[in-house]
């Protein structure tokens, strides 16, 4: 899903105001998707004229790539590209295709060893980073790269060797953020729960260790302007952190940890952080207060109906769309978390928004469902079964569709395992 986690799917949302989530420093080209949840690490896209429901048997497959190599990597695309991430033999790559699906080079970027035995079938989860000529991707083991746009390596950390990170259970699944300058990224270990680094040279910024030590999870951080000052916001193992612009810990919500795992990325909005989590712990909603002595955070609600293993949460308006582990696409009010309507047969899975529309794939079948963004219940706009690599490995998780669909320049991709699929969704 990005990412993959949980169990073993780390799977692999801006929104109006000046304070809501900070947009990524320099403009971003309309028809991008260059990071984990596109352009403002929200799920949501600024995109208009897509098709507002689907023919029947789905839209258009305009090209499929194949052989591009095992992993849950959700494929980021910028400057008439799509890069990911695969598991090639022995070796992680990075990858690009142009606008035809056409390979363009592969970089090898590090040699992972499985970190649970249990793990069956290996391979990258995160996302790529990719700002103006730079591409940033972190390897299951920890290997974190810099390379340019024609493949070349630019520098190489690993977050366990040159920062003591922990790795997770079932590896690193984190998409680096690139804030200005900085690169952040989450070794997890007890001096550098948090690292920033020179996106340029690799140099370290800055390293933050938590009170108390936490560890890595599998979420990927966000960054936010507080009440004048920027943040960058991480789900760790013990809960939600704050983060300033120049490494100090602000602040702890721990409501929405699980036991097991914690992997959706958080969103914010107007003094608010809301984390979901699966394995039965659900979602929480904090809000933040900056006083005299500091940062609080305050549980604003807890909720049982969006337990969320992967797939995410989308902020559109005052609602959240998720899918609901068991319940399926799932409407609940921010402010309260009132739920507004839940839909079974979509099925667990993820989801993202544009144009109105949600688009939620299902991870056990890689079915994509269009359903309209309303509190006012669930309006379904299409639905279709893409092809699935046959030659990819059956067992599960191998075979799960963990990769989140992607919205970019009117094309909807869908990675699965060795191939990419690009279909056309605009209005023409």
């Amino acid at each position: 899903m990005h990412k993959r986690t949980g169990m073993t799917a780390a799977a692999a949302l801006v929104l109006s105001g000046l304070t809501a989530l900070a947009a990524l420093a320099g403009p971003t080209k309309t028809g991008e998707w260059p990071q984990w949840r596109g352009p403002d690490r929200t799920g949501v896209s600024k995109e208009t004229g897509l098709l507002q429901s689907w023919p029947q048997g789905g839209p258009k497959l305009l090209w499929k790539a194949e052989n591009l190599g095992y992993g849950w990597s959700t494929p980021s695309v910028a400057g008439g590209r799509v890069y990911g991430m695969s598991l090639r033999g022995d070796q992680e790559v990075v990858w690009a295709v142009d606008a035809s699906g056409k390979e363009l080079w592969a970089a090898p970027i590090s040699k992972p060893v499985e970190p649970d035995p249990n793990n069956r079938g290996a391979g990258p989860r995160g996302a790529p980073t990719v700002d103006g000529n730079r591409v940033y991707a972190l390897g299951v083991n920890g290997d974190l790269a810099c390379l340019g746009t024609d493949g070349k390596l630019v520098w190489k950390k690993s977050l366990t060797g040159d920062f003591g990170g922990v790795m997770p259970k079932w590896g690193y699944s984190e998409s680096p953020l690139v804030d200005r300058e900085k690169l952040i990224a989450t070794p997890g270990g007890p001096n550098a729960a948090v690292v920033a680094l020179n996106k340029n040279t690799g140099a370290t910024v800055w390293q933050c260790a938590v009170p108390g030590g936490d560890r890595a999870e599998y979420s990927s951080a966000i960054v936010a302007d507080m009440q004048g000052q920027r943040q960058y916001i991480q789900f760790l193992k013990g809960g939600v952190v704050g983060i300033s612009a120049d490494g100090q810990f602000l602040w702890k919500f721990p409501h929405a940890a699980g036991n097991t795992a914690n992997v959706p990325t958080p969103i914010y909005r107007d003094n608010h952080v809301f984390a979901a989590a699966g394995y039965g712990k659900g979602a929480a909603l904090g809000k933040l207060t900056r006083g005299p002595n500091g940062w609080t955070a305050e549980q604003v609600y807890h909720t049982n109906a969006m337990i969320n293993h992967h797939g995410g949460v989308v902020l559109v308006g005052d609602h959240l769309y998720g899918i609901h582990d068991g319940a399926g696409l799932s409407c609940l009010d921010f402010k309260t978390g009132d739920v507004k309507w839940s839909e079974r047969s979509v099925g667990k899975g993820s989801l993202v928004y544009a144009d109105n529309r949600l688009y939620a794939r299902k991870e056990s079948t890689g079915q994509m469902t269009l359903a309209e963004a309303t509190p006012k219940g669930y309006v379904e706009k299409g639905r279709f079964d893409p092809p699935r690599d046959p030659n990819q490995p059956t067992a599960r998780p191998a075979d799960m569709a963990w990769a989140h669909p992607v919205v970019a320049g009117g094309r909807l991709y869908l990675r699965d395992q060795n191939w990419l699929l690009c279909y056309d969704v605009s209005r023409q």
